[in-house]
């Protein structure tokens, strides 16, 4: 049998009535929501996870036909709710993570309350009438950067993920991080990351959700969060001041207000 808290190096912190299940982007781990867990200990139930291929998961249960699509992510983050038997759970997801929450949320919507989307994109990928960001000749030439030097590819790109120049070791840390990732697996997360087109799904999210969405970010373009709100039954959007691709580790401050304001009036 499956040990799934070891599998997803499950954490939980306080001891609240009400659960938080936070989900990290590509290429980092539970750290990256310090922050946020210090905020929200104290009334929640908070659980941190690593997808397995980040942080201090095990490598071992990685299968590359399970996690060849975002369904595969969001079984897993089913079964983490499963296995702590949590209830009404709010999902806070960073860039990847909210469409594999958004998966997870209309397959197993008994288990989920609310929705909350950091820097989402549906899509990332330009077409004629939806703007998401980047062409897909961008996406494949940034592929074979990847493939040929994944440490170089991540030190010259964190820092433009980031987006936030005065401060430098924001950008070091996300390199770090992607850096620690074993570079098998986050090619081909990345993969299932820049192909994936869930635009289609938004419109079935059973649940509440709120987007944040940075002022400027290279990755999610304000577009994609109009875009989000238009298409998604009950969906709040704040544009926050931040830049960047990382809110809650670049302005953390003003990402624990806006989500705190929105869960004190939903």
């Amino acid at each position: 049998m499956v040990d799934i808290i070891k599998r997803n190096n499950v954490r939980i912190h306080g001891d609240g009535n009400k659960c938080m299940v936070m989900a990290h982007g590509f290429g980092c781990d539970q750290n990256v929501w310090r922050h946020l867990i210090k905020a929200f200990e104290t009334e929640y139930k908070v659980v941190v996870f690593d997808y397995v291929g980040a942080g201090q998961s095990d490598l071992d249960a990685y299968d590359p036909k399970k996690y060849s699509s975002l369904d595969g992510y969001a079984e897993d983050v089913h079964e983490v709710i499963q296995t702590l038997a949590l209830k009404d759970v709010i999902f806070i997801g960073h860039s990847v993570s909210c469409m594999i929450g958004l998966r997870a949320a209309i397959k197993y919507p008994q288990h989920f309350q609310h929705i909350i989307m950091v820097a989402p994109s549906p899509s990332y990928i330009n077409t004629d009438d939806y703007i998401g960001g980047m062409n897909r000749e961008d996406i494949e030439a940034l592929f074979e950067v990847m493939d040929a030097n994944y440490l170089g590819w991540s030190a010259s790109m964190a820092p433009l993920i980031m987006g936030n120049p005065d401060a430098p070791e924001l950008g070091e840390e996300l390199a770090a991080n992607f850096c620690a990732t074993d570079p098998e697996i986050a090619r081909q997360f990345a993969r299932v990351t820049f192909f994936s087109d869930n635009r289609s799904d938004l419109q079935n999210l059973p649940v509440k959700s709120l987007t944040l969405q940075c002022s400027d970010d290279i990755l999610a373009p304000l577009e994609v969060g109009f875009y989000i709100e238009k298409h998604t039954p009950q969906n709040t959007l704040a544009i926050l001041n931040a830049t960047g691709h990382c809110p809650h580790l670049s302005a953390p401050e003003e990402t624990i207000a806006v989500i705190k304001s929105y869960l004190n009036t939903n």
